[in-house]
């Protein structure tokens, strides 16, 4: 990877970290703090604009310290870059298995069809949000490590 890659390889796993850390601890707390169900309608509309975005964000991501792990194989701190990448690599499986199913379903309601149970089918949401924040800023940590 070019001496410049590293450095553009951390600003987009930063973006990306920047992206769901405000979701999980700004954007999911205004939208739940009006009274009644308002929520729902801004989460399923969270749910369609940031899904469609998501895959490009979290693949690229991934795509990009891949490719610095193996351009820099022979370089010191490459054991932190392969691990940001296992991490991001981790963080897409989660959301595959975990979040995408449940955004699936809540980027469909509106208040005449929603379930009955959906406000704890977001709460599970956002506790798996969480733990994928949680990965994403570890892989972030090791891409700023390996930089330094």
């Amino acid at each position: 990877m070019s001496e410049h890659g590293e450095p553009v390889t951390t600003v987009i796993v930063g973006l990306l970290v920047g992206v769901e850390f405000s979701v999980a601890f700004v954007i999911n707390r205004i939208l739940d703090a009006p009274p009644g169900d308002s929520a729902q309608l801004g989460r399923s509309h969270g749910g369609r604009m940031l899904g469609a975005l998501m895959p490009f964000r979290y693949i690229g991501s991934l795509a990009f310290s891949a490719v610095w792990a193996i351009a820099g194989r022979r370089d010191g701190g490459v054991g932190l870059v392969v691990a940001a990448a296992a991490l991001l690599l981790l963080s897409v499986v989660m959301s595959l298995l975990l979040l995408v199913p449940i955004n699936n379903r809540g980027k469909t309601w509106a208040p005449e069809n929603r379930p009955e149970d959906w406000k704890e089918q977001m709460n599970r949401w956002d506790r798996c949000h969480y733990v994928r924040v949680a990965v994403l800023i570890a892989a972030f940590a090791s891409l700023v490590t390996a930089l330094a």
